[in-house]
C-alpha cells in the first residue's frame, strides 16, 4: 500500500516553456506549470470549463528531457508526489508553495 501514498497523476498542457536551472554540481532542475481542464454543465445547462494550474519540478534526467522536448502548449502526463515548502521573500514575508515532484513524464500528442 505504500506505493499508493502521496501519488499524483495528471494529464495537462504546459503553460510555459520549462525554466531550467543548473546547480553548481551540474544537476539540472526543471520548473514548469501544467493546466488541467474539467468541463461540466451548470444549472442553466451551459458548458463550463474549470482550469486548474499545477506547479511541477523535475530533477536530473527528467529535467534534461524537459529541457530538450517540452515547450508551451505540449500535452504531458505527470506522475509524482505532492511536496510543500516555504521560503522568505526579499521583503521578509514568508510564502508557502505546493509543487508536484515529477517521478515519471510521458509526452502525449504530436
Amino acid at each position: 500500500m505504500n506505493s499508493l501514498r502521496n501519488k499524483v497523476q495528471l494529464i495537462g498542457n504546459l503553460g510555459n516553456d520549462p525554466e531550467i536551472i543548473t546547480l553548481e554540481n551540474g544537476t539540472k532542475l526543471a520548473k514548469f506549470s501544467i493546466a488541467t481542464n474539467e468541463s461540466y454543465k451548470n444549472a442553466k445547462g451551459e458548458k463550463v470549463t474549470d482550469t486548474q494550474w499545477h506547479n511541477i519540478v523535475a530533477w536530473g534526467k527528467l529535467a534534461e528531457i524537459s529541457e530538450d522536448f517540452l515547450s508551451k502548449g505540449k500535452e504531458v502526463m505527470i506522475e509524482g508526489k505532492l511536496t510543500n515548502r516555504s521560503y522568505e521573500t526579499n521583503e521578509g514575508e514568508k510564502r508557502y508553495i505546493t509543487e508536484i515532484k515529477c517521478n515519471e513524464l510521458l509526452m502525449l500528442g504530436k
